[in-house]
């Protein structure tokens, strides 16, 4: 998935609702509302209903992700959002940058140890697809849709 995202003009997408709570901002806050959506949206399905656990896994990976790199790259989280789907969910973070994500190309050969500037990769991995919204007032907002069924 990677480097086959979309991209959407500056003027495209309007901002991200202001709510009266700050919504989820750290990777555990927003690990926690993506569960609780799923749990919400698993019982709404009725008794019986599941979800594979490693595709939860990965949803929650993903999120983590997402939010590590607007904490860390986008100048903080200014808004989340979970969508769950009955075959997928729906992911997006806001941040403060207009920077698109880029890999990290790092130097050294196979097996040397590198820390940091997996998440990216990580989460086109792990995507069905991504989308890059710029915001009018400026910064972005990154969509992942992650599969709720294994690969």
């Amino acid at each position: 998935m990677c480097g086959e995202y979309r991209a959407h003009a500056n003027d495209t997408m309007p901002d991200p609702p202001e709510s009266h709570s700050p919504g989820p901002r750290s990777p555990a806050e927003v690990r926690e509302a993506v569960r609780q959506a799923l749990d919400s949206a698993r019982r709404s399905r009725g008794p019986g209903a599941t979800t594979d656990a490693t595709a939860v896994g990965d949803v929650l990976l993903v999120a983590s992700e997402l939010t590590t790199n607007a904490m860390l790259h986008g100048g903080g989280v200014t808004a989340f959002e979970v969508i769950p789907g009955e075959r997928e969910v729906r992911l997006s973070v806001s941040d403060r940058s207009d920077d698109m994500p880029t890999p990290v190309r790092r130097a050294g050969g196979p097996g040397t140890l590198q820390i940091g500037g997996h998440g990216w990769p990580i989460i086109c991995l792990l995507a069905c697809d991504i989308m890059i919204s710029y915001l009018r007032a400026g910064g972005k907002r990154i969509t992942a849709v992650v599969p709720l069924s294994p690969r």
